[in-house]
C-alpha cells in the first residue's frame, strides 16, 4: 500500500545463514512518511539514543530481526533511509565551509567471499603477527553492539573505568588456537593479547568488514585537495531543516 525500494547490503548477504532473509543481500524499505517524522522527534527515543534504530525498524519492510544486522549493513540502510526521506543531497559544514554531497554516490565497501571461512557463517580467521596465535572472529552485529554497551556500563559502575577496547574484543573473538571457551577467550584478551597484536587485528577487521565509504574529497579555499575526509553524520542528516 506504499512505495518501496530495495537496498543492496554491503555484505551481499554472505555473512548470514541461508534461512535468514538478510542472506538475499537486499532489504526492502518504504519511503518515509509523517509517522516516521514523529519517530524522529520522539524525545524519549532521542534521550535513549535509539531514535535512528526506531526509524530504520519502522522503514524496513523485509521481515528481519534487526539485531542480526552487521553494523556496515545498518549504515547502508541508514543512508538509504535519508535519501528516501529527504533526497540525495546532504549539506553540512566543516569548519566554516559548507559542503554538499550526493548520498547516492556513496559506495559500498563490499564483503569478499574469500575472506569468509564459510559462506553463510559470520566467521573469519586471523593469525596474530607477534605471538602467531590463530584466532577466529566475527563482524559485530547491532545486537552485539547493544550487549557490549550494556557490559561496558556495568563494568564502569564497578571499576569507574571504561573497558571498551577489551570488551569489544571479547565479544568479537570466537576462538583462540581452536579453543572456543568464552572463559579462555576473556582471559586471553585480559592477560595475553599484546597491544601490537590487538592493533593488527583491528586493522585487519577494518579492511575486510562490509560497510559504506563515508569519505569524500574537498578543495580548500587555497586550492589544496583534502582526500578521504569523513562525511559528518550530524543533526542535519535526518533533520535537514535544522540550522547548520
Amino acid at each position: 500500500m506504499f512505495p518501496t525500494e530495495e537496498v543492496t547490503l554491503p555484505s551481499k548477504g554472505l555473512i548470514y545463514p541461508p534461512e535468514n532473509p538478510l542472506s538475499k543481500g537486499v532489504v526492502e524499505m518504504k519511503y518515509m512518511t509523517a509517522k516516521e517524522e514523529d519517530i524522529l522527534t520522539n524525545e524519549s527515543y532521542i534521550k535513549k539514543g535509539i531514535v535512528i534504530d526506531k526509524l530504520l525498524q519502522s522503514l524496513i519492510v523485509t521481515p528481519i530481526n534487526y539485531d542480526d544486522l552487521v553494523v556496515g549493513d545498518k549504515n547502508a540502510i541508514m543512508v538509504a533511509a535519508r535519501v528516501l526521506g529527504y533526497g540525495k543531497d546532504y549539506t553540512f559544514k566543516l569548519g566554516e565551509e559548507e559542503h554538499t554531497v550526493d548520498l547516492t554516490s556513496v559506495e559500498d565497501i563490499e564483503l569478499k567471499e574469500e575472506n569468509l571461512l564459510e559462506k553463510g557463517k559470520n566467521e573469519f580467521r586471523f593469525t596474530l603477527p607477534t605471538t602467531n596465535k590463530t584466532i577466529t572472529f566475527k563482524i559485530l552485529t547491532h545486537g552485539d553492539e547493544k550487549r557490549i554497551q550494556q557490559e561496558i556500563k556495568g563494568v564502569q559502575k564497578v571499576t569507574k573505568t571504561k573497558s571498551e577496547v577489551t570488551t569489544r574484543l571479547k565479544h568479537m573473538i570466537l576462538s583462540v588456537d581452536g579453543d572456543t571457551e568464552r572463559k579462555t577467550i576473556r582471559e586471553f584478551v585480559d592477560n595475553q593479547l599484546l597491544a601490537r597484536d590487538a592493533r593488527a587485528l583491528r586493522e585487519y577487521i577494518g579492511k575486510i568488514q562490509p560497510d559504506i565509504d563515508l569519505t569524500f574529497d574537498i578543495e580548500t579555499e587555497d586550492g589544496d585537495v583534502k582526500e578521504d575526509v569523513n562525511i559528518p553524520i550530524g543533526i542535519t542528516f535526518f533533520w535537514p531543516d535544522a540550522e547548520l
